[in-house]
């Protein structure tokens, strides 16, 4: 009669440790969310306030270091086009419909280092080897409007450029993408809110979830503990009864 007992004790032990386990990770997850809600919402502030700011000028944008976030800045410039290949980054969606974001690169005098404007998102073909024909900017032009950076993705980050023009990337590393086109970049891509004669539309989401969301998530983690919880209890309780 001992061997089962001190079988069923050690059963218990690593049910209860899993338990706990699981409760306390479901908590952290809980509250790994509402930390990102927060963020979140200074992130939020923080571009709030820039929009609200005056424009910056190209110099000063170029003075900002490589490792400053500089999404949500607004910038006034004049620029001109340049030799190189219309950019169309792959695996974009807006509005449901998957397609292509088209960028140009432009001088802007007298400085080397170029600019990545942004002249909206076409959607794709069914024939993924015909690309999009997009009209470029064809002359000097004065553009406003905003920055942003795109984050890339730690699993993929290649550029994997394909030849032409249109040139299709599938990451916008610029850093890479400067290699390729050998010549300099701003660490940033210009979304014009004035008209540009594509008339294309510019998805605008600088912040991929918002800290309404995160809050969603994080209620949606505390309730499946919570619901861990009394199932737990009610397995234990029924157990409780049933060896008495």
């Amino acid at each position: 009669m001992q061997a089962p007992k001190r079988g069923l004790s050690w059963t218990t032990a690593l049910v209860v440790c899993i338990t706990v386990l699981v409760f306390s990770i479901l908590v952290k997850l809980g509250f790994w969310q509402l930390s990102r809600a927060d963020e979140k919402a200074a992130w939020q502030q923080q571009l709030t306030a820039r929009q609200a700011s005056a424009p910056l000028s190209y110099p000063q944008l170029l003075t900002m270091t490589t490792d400053t976030a500089l999404t949500g800045y607004r910038l006034q410039v004049d620029v001109s086009p340049t030799a190189s290949p219309i950019i169309m980054l792959d695996n974009q969606v807006y509005n449901g419909t998957v397609g292509y974001l088209v960028l140009q690169v432009m001088q802007v005098a007298p400085h080397e280092t170029a600019l990545l404007v942004e002249l909206g998102f076409v959607p794709g073909g069914i024939d993924r080897r015909a690309l999009p024909q997009v009209q470029p900017i064809t002359s000097s032009v004065s553009l406003s409007g905003r920055l942003y950076q795109k984050s890339l993705n730690p699993l993929s980050e290649q550029l994997f450029a394909e030849s032409g023009d249109p040139m299709r990337i599938q990451n916008l590393n610029i850093t890479a993408l400067q290699q390729q086109l050998q010549r300099r970049l701003a660490p940033v891509v210009l979304q014009p809110t004035s008209r540009l004669p594509t008339e294309l539309a510019h998805p605008w989401q600088p912040i991929p979830l918002s800290a309404h969301k995160h809050h969603g998530y994080a209620l949606q983690w505390f309730a499946m503990a919570a619901a861990f919880a009394l199932l737990m209890g009610y397995v234990w309780i029924r157990k409780i009864k049933t060896i008495s």
